[in-house]
């Protein structure tokens, strides 16, 4: 199952590694479009909106684990392509406890302070109980996201990408089965929805931890006993220094989402309603794209601790070419059948839904090169250990895109079209700075040769 990125074909290559990835995450969208379609159809636009506003917070707080577990991924992928086993033992074992200790902190805080998130949150006073009842089931079962989403960039780091994959597709359709007979059969309502998602996502994390303990022992955790690896300040800084940076990275692009989310809040449930529907939409169109920046990534990671940095000039110039491509078929795509793809979602009856979600489909999904070339770019950065890099971008990204969001939305003439358009904005600036950049690295090592 693992895969030598540093050899063969580089786009052939790449879009290999990728293939799984990608087909796993449109299933983890395919998961969370689950609990919102089934939501919306057969408890109505209120409980749908509830769920939309929690899945924002949900994926904010869990974000910060996936970025730990991304950065941990990308120093173990450099030192198997280094070849170099010991340290990326040592990786595996430091970044396991590292991360474990954050998800049990971050699962504390929530169930603490769950109310006084709710109201930075702007969550309208007709769904507040709804949305604590889904974020409280949710957070119970946040540990098992992080078991999953650990072993998942740990075997992908390796070239593995097909086992994750499985684990995945088996939980996503077990969670449509649990929500269809919770909520359509049991009519447990937004209740039952959470607890789908919670026992599909712990059969998940159990199912790929039991696995990477058989299959792969490098990766089997030994903090404790006579076989226990042992931890150094250095090497315990060296992983800090990876996961916090793709951590904060991921978080705070999550944190602009968060606050866009507290401002569409900001215009009622119908706006809620259809950014819910319309930001599903969107995720699942530019997945792909994104996943792919997560495969270039850990092929740039391989190839720099392999030396081989021709491969790496390359192999980016294909990424960019194939990641363009794509963007602006999607984009095409999307912006002809807007309505059909919000009709999914909501009855045609909701014309005011269906209309604020088309607005947002064909100003912003017409952009999706823009982000895009973002995620190659964040994976470029990640790849060549300047983690800190890709968040420069992020800050950049998001940064802009908050605060023409709340110079704009105010103005009536414009309104909530303001968000829209201060998205691909935000995404362009970066992938200005982070081309820049690139271009400037490329000719100091040309001088310097």
């Amino acid at each position: 199952m693992k895969r030598d990125l540093t050899t063969g074909n580089i786009i052939k290559t790449m879009l290999i590694f990728a293939g799984p990835m990608i087909i796993g995450n449109l299933l983890q969208q395919f998961y969370n479009i689950a609990d919102t379609l089934i939501v919306g159809r057969f408890v109505g636009a209120d409980a749908m909106a509830s769920v939309g506003a929690a899945y924002t917070l949900m994926t904010f707080l869990t974000s910060i684990l996936i970025g730990l577990c991304m950065g941990s991924g990308s120093l173990v992928s450099f030192y198997f392509g280094k070849q170099d086993k010991v340290k990326m033992e040592v990786c595996v074992q430091g970044s396991f406890l590292l991360i474990g200790v954050v998800t049990v902190v971050i699962n504390v805080l929530v169930f603490v302070f769950i109310d006084q998130i709710l109201r930075i949150l702007q969550i309208p006073t007709e769904i507040l109980a709804m949305s604590h009842e889904y974020v409280i089931i949710i957070f119970a079962g946040i540990f098992f996201v992080f078991l999953y989403n650990y072993y998942a960039y740990l075997l992908r780091s390796i070239g593995n990408s097909v086992i994750p994959l499985v684990f995945l597709g088996t939980t996503s359709v077990l969670n449509v089965v649990l929500d269809i007979i919770f909520v359509v059969t049991f009519q447990w309502g937004i209740g039952g929805a959470a607890q789908a998602t919670v026992i599909s996502q712990a059969i998940s994390g159990i199912g790929i931890s039991i696995y990477v303990w058989v299959k792969e022992p490098a990766f089997r955790i030994r903090l404790f006993g006579k076989h226990r690896v042992s931890l150094t300040r250095e090497s315990m800084k060296e992983i800090t220094r990876f996961s916090f940076a793709a951590s904060i990275q991921q978080s705070v692009m999550n944190l602009g989402i968060l606050m866009i989310q507290g401002l569409v809040n900001s215009f009622g449930v119908a706006v809620m309603a259809a950014f819910t529907a319309a930001v599903k939409i969107d995720s699942f169109a530019y997945m792909p794209a994104q996943e792919f920046g997560n495969a270039f990534s850990l092929f740039i990671s391989q190839n720099h601790g392999a030396g081989k940095e021709d491969r790496i000039r390359k192999g980016t110039r294909q990424a960019f070419a194939v990641s363009a491509v794509f963007c602006a078929v999607i984009s095409v795509l999307v912006f002809l059948l807007a309505k059909e793809l919000m009709l999914l979602f909501v009855s045609q009856s909701d014309t005011e839904i269906i209309s604020i979600g088309m607005g947002y489909l064909r100003i912003e999904g017409t952009f999706y090169i823009g982000i895009g070339i973002l995620f190659l770019l964040y994976g470029y950065y990640r790849g060549i250990n300047l983690p800190e890099m890709s968040l420069v971008l992020t800050i950049i990204s998001l940064g802009t895109r908050v605060i023409l969001a709340y110079i704009l939305a105010p103005v009536e003439a414009i309104g909530v079209a303001g968000i829209w358009w201060a998205i691909p904005i935000g995404w362009f600036l970066a992938d200005i700075t982070g081309i820049i950049y690139m271009r400037h690295r490329e000719q100091k090592k040309h001088l310097r040769i």
